[in-house]
């Protein structure tokens, strides 16, 4: 791997941000076709009992997703994987790879036939409110039940998607998202009026879709394992359980996953709360939170996740090799390229969020009323953009080094903050409070893991950080500037008559934006492809 000196006065791997292009790129098409998904069930079935009822539904099997699949697991097996890989060679790696998948299939089946019998119990525990509406909450049981079996595959997909990013495989992991919405899209298309013509409710179709979705997902990273010999081998025996429960590597992985677990459920739990307040704030307001988290999404997971993902085998393999210097390069390029990309985007949201709704979802059955309200909470998001994409660059910084806990830590204390942040703006704002209050819990969480991070020196921040900072701060308020004037200029919501006009417009807008914030940031003397090239 070449390594190249730069004017921010450290060599970076030249082929960590084409990776994480790769990664931001593909994730860009999957979010595309999300927004899209998005856009159809707004305007099909706009916001409604039956589509909070959805919404429900669906939060519950990606509840305990994030705990099996991009929460504790990910977390703890990612890290000992990379390690191992380091350490012990191809094969041992491969021994646990086999454990870990055995362990993994059984605790999932455990789950899936829990849940499915308890779905009743977890839609009251999620959201109460809907009993308001008896047939939103007998909706929302049923397909609770027909989408749990959702975790089994996606957490497997997870599992498949940690090795191959540990082979730097990172193109499949990003891409296979995109097959959920093309599943979802097709099932709002033509499964929905096909369960109308039944006499089904259509709303149910779209629970159909996201199983189906689970399935493409699985097959295709199960294929590109298989490709490149990497397909773990599940034990279907009790025998064999108990060997992989036994195996070292496993049971570090348990080690890790049991504070990670707690981590990830404080996090849900703080999901859980506020939809729970949600579901009391009147019918729409979990699907207007919802559609918000959508659009939020987008810099999310290109930026956040993207770098997360390529950074966290890359500082897993420089703490194995005892090399930190590397480990806190990695760290610093990360960090300035989230407030390089991140800052803008919070910014965006906070003033040209109306328009950006109104473009994307004001159609049919989504009115001017709902625009409104997603608006108020996309802003509310946006406060905390920053925070949230940093979030998912410092997070893995602890995890390479196997120190789970000290995030948890951090995450049990915001959740604290951010309930009381709710007592203070849900009376005032409704749900676009819950939006605030998440917000301000982000950005806290993110300094408090900087703060950690640089107190132990584990991170050092290179030369030129306060030079950096007054660059992008000019670019902008450039930009912020020209936002404010074209969401004032142009009356969006009349727009709705003239759909392709308002489309048109708003990818003007946004063109000459991106124009106005990267020539802004060339004429402050800052060469963002040298950075981005690190």
């Amino acid at each position: 791997m070449s390594i190249s000196k730069t004017q921010f006065g450290y060599t970076r791997p030249v082929s960590l941000f084409k990776s994480a292009s790769i990664v931001s790129g593909l994730t860009l098409v999957s979010r595309i076709t999300g927004l899209m998904r998005e856009l159809l069930i707004a305007s099909t079935f706009g916001a409604s009992a039956l589509t909070d009822a959805f919404n429900v539904a669906f939060r519950i099997p990606n509840l305990f997703r994030r705990l099996f699949a991009e929460g504790a697991f990910s977390q703890a097996f990612v890290p000992v994987l990379a390690a191992s890989r380091q350490k012990n060679g191809d094969e041992a790696t491969h021994v646990l790879m086999d454990q870990a998948a055995t362990v993994l299939a059984w605790a999932l089946l455990a789950t899936s036939v829990v849940g499915v019998l308890a779905a009743p119990a977890l839609v009251w525990l999620m959201a109460s409110g809907l009993q308001d509406s008896p047939q939103g909450f007998e909706v929302a049981v049923v397909m609770t039940r027909w989408m749990f079996p959702y975790i089994a595959f996606m957490s497997l997909v997870a599992l498949a998607a940690g090795v191959l990013n540990t082979w730097k495989q990172f193109a499949v992991p990003a891409a296979t998202p995109v097959l959920l919405n093309v599943a979802m899209i097709s099932a709002a298309l033509w499964g929905s009026p096909w369960f109308g013509a039944m006499g089904i409710a259509p709303i149910y179709a779209l629970a159909g879709g996201v199983l189906l979705g689970g399935v493409l997902q699985l097959t295709v990273q199960l294929l590109a394992l298989k490709r490149l010999h990497l397909l773990p081998r599940i034990g279907l025996s009790a025998s064999a359980l108990r060997q992989a429960w036994r195996g070292e590597g496993v049971q570090r992985i348990l080690q890790l996953m049991a504070p990670a677990l707690l981590g990830v459920s404080v996090a849900q739990v703080s999901l859980l709360i506020n939809t729970q307040i949600a579901s009391y704030q009147g019918a729409g307001s979990v699907s207007w939170l919802s559609y918000a988290d959508r659009l939020m999404e987008f810099p999310t997971a290109m930026l956040g996740v993207a770098l997360g993902v390529v950074l966290m085998p890359q500082l897993s393999a420089a703490k194995a090799a005892n090399d930190s210097l590397r480990y806190s390069a990695m760290l610093d390029w990360g960090l300035r390229l989230v407030l390089v990309l991140a800052l803008p985007c919070s910014l965006a949201l906070l003033v040209f969020s109306l328009p950006l709704v109104s473009v994307l979802y004001n159609y049919r059955a989504f009115s001017a009323h709902d625009v409104q309200q997603t608006t108020l909470a996309l802003m509310g998001y946006g406060v905390g953009l920053l925070g949230l994409v940093a979030i998912k660059v410092l997070a893995p910084g602890y995890y390479a080094r196997q120190d789970i806990r000290t995030p948890v830590r951090i995450a049990v204390a915001v959740l604290v903050v951010t309930q009381l942040l709710n007592f203070m703006f849900v009376p005032l704002l409704a749900h676009a409070g819950l939006a605030l209050s998440i917000g301000l819990g982000a950005l806290i969480n993110a300094g408090w893991l900087l703060w950690g991070l640089r107190t132990s020196g584990a991170y050092l921040p290179l030369a030129g950080w306060w030079r950096f900072m007054a660059q992008v701060a000019v670019a902008c308020a450039v930009l912020v500037g020209w936002l404010m004037w074209a969401a004032q200029h142009w009356d969006w919501l009349a727009l709705h008559d003239a759909p392709l006009m308002r489309v048109a417009l708003m990818a003007g807008v946004l063109a000459v934006s991106a124009l106005i914030y990267f020539a802004s940031l060339r004429l402050t003397g800052l060469k963002l492809r040298e950075l981005l090239r690190q």
